[in-house]
């Protein structure tokens, strides 16, 4: 079953486009115009997914991702014109799932609810290896919880799957085409350009340690000098 999506847009032509691509796809939809209304839209259907334009009439959309994640984990995914970093960094470390810039082609747009779907439908896997530690760091697996030096983190979904791939794979460079496959199974020019700003964010978190980049290759997550 294709999982119920709220769209939150205000642009007349944007919000016609969104309708038909999602009747043409056979996806169930609902759609709100401003902030208000979606946030009620979102307390009464109980949508699966939320696609998010940040550029509302009466809220701005970064504020819809903070009431959202007040109570719940529904994935987000930000739809906006807006394109530079600092508001990728911002709308992500709120909790936002993906960001994609418009304009877009509506094959990505697909793709990225493609992977979403299949994440949600994965969600109750477990590894069975229940915790990761690297020196001062460890990754509760069944929790989905990250510590760095016995605090724990506060990390976005996205940041999460990029930390839970990196150490399924300690050791190793992961180049950005594989990432970018493994975290939203395509490799869209935009999934580069927004890799390079997750990153950043997650070795920040990080106080820049354990992963390394391997710059023109990708990254890798390094043991600890203190780490046996």
């Amino acid at each position: 079953m294709k999982p119920l999506i709220l769209s939150i847009e205000d642009d007349a032509q944007m919000a016609s486009l969104l309708k038909t691509l999602f009747e043409i796809s056979e996806y169930p939809m609902i759609q709100a115009r401003n902030g208000k209304e979606a946030l009620r839209l979102f307390l009464s259907e109980k949508p699966d997914l939320v696609l998010l334009d940040l550029g509302l009439p009466d809220l701005d959309g970064k504020e819809i991702i903070r009431k959202i994640r007040e109570f719940a984990q529904t994935p987000i995914l930000v739809l906006s014109a807006r394109s530079e970093d600092t508001d990728k960094i911002e709308a992500l470390d709120l909790g936002a799932d993906d960001y994609l810039t418009k304009p877009f082609s509506v094959e990505e747009l697909l793709a990225r609810i493609r992977v979403i779907s299949r994440r949600m439908e994965q969600s109750g896997v477990i590894p069975a290896q229940t915790i990761f530690v690297n020196g001062g760091l460890e990754i509760h697996y069944e929790e989905q919880e990250v510590y760095l030096d016995h605090k724990r983190l506060h990390l976005t979904p996205l940041e999460y799957r990029l930390i839970v791939l990196f150490s399924k794979n300690p050791g190793k460079v992961l180049t950005r085409n594989y990432i970018t496959k493994q975290i939203w199974n395509s490799t869209f020019e935009s999934d580069m350009s927004n890799l390079r700003v997750y990153m950043t964010m997650l070795r920040k978190k990080l106080d820049h340690r354990f992963i390394e980049t391997n710059f023109g290759v990708g990254y890798k997550m390094v043991r600890e000098k203190n780490c046996g």
